[in-house]
């Protein structure tokens, strides 16, 4: 079942998020202190292409004092538009019944695109 929401997730829109995550993360990369925030985005990126069958948990233990510092500077630079365009999507596919999933899966990915640093994306065993 997961195999199917991911397709129809990469088709109605998933392609252009993890186009928006792999853009960004080149973007930040250009610069020596964007590097691990581009790290960062190349991570979600591989997690945004098929989000059906994960879940998004907090890091054992958290982040702590270092994470909190890198999750402040994540708000500043790409984090805000990214939670931003994970929630008018999901309002957008909201609005549709047969949207509700992918819906779904967008609330599911604004805490990871907030403050990624101290979640993680899990596979569902």
């Amino acid at each position: 079942m997961s195999l199917l929401g991911n397709l129809v997730f990469f088709i109605f829109g998933g392609f252009i998020i993890f186009l928006g995550y792999v853009l960004g993360g080149i973007l930040l990369c250009l610069t020596i202190i964007g590097i691990p925030f581009g790290f960062m985005c190349f991570r979600l990126a591989g997690g945004v292409i098929a989000p059906f069958g994960r879940e998004v948990t907090e890091t054992e233990p958290p982040g702590g004092t270092i994470a909190l510092i890198m999750n402040v500077i994540w708000i500043i630079l790409p984090g805000l538009e990214l939670a931003v365009m994970h929630l008018v999507l999901a309002v957008l596919f909201a609005v549709t019944i047969v949207g509700l999933p992918i819906a779904k899966q967008h609330i599911k990915l604004v805490p990871l695109a907030l403050m990624p640093f101290g979640h993680v994306m899990r596979n569902l065993d």
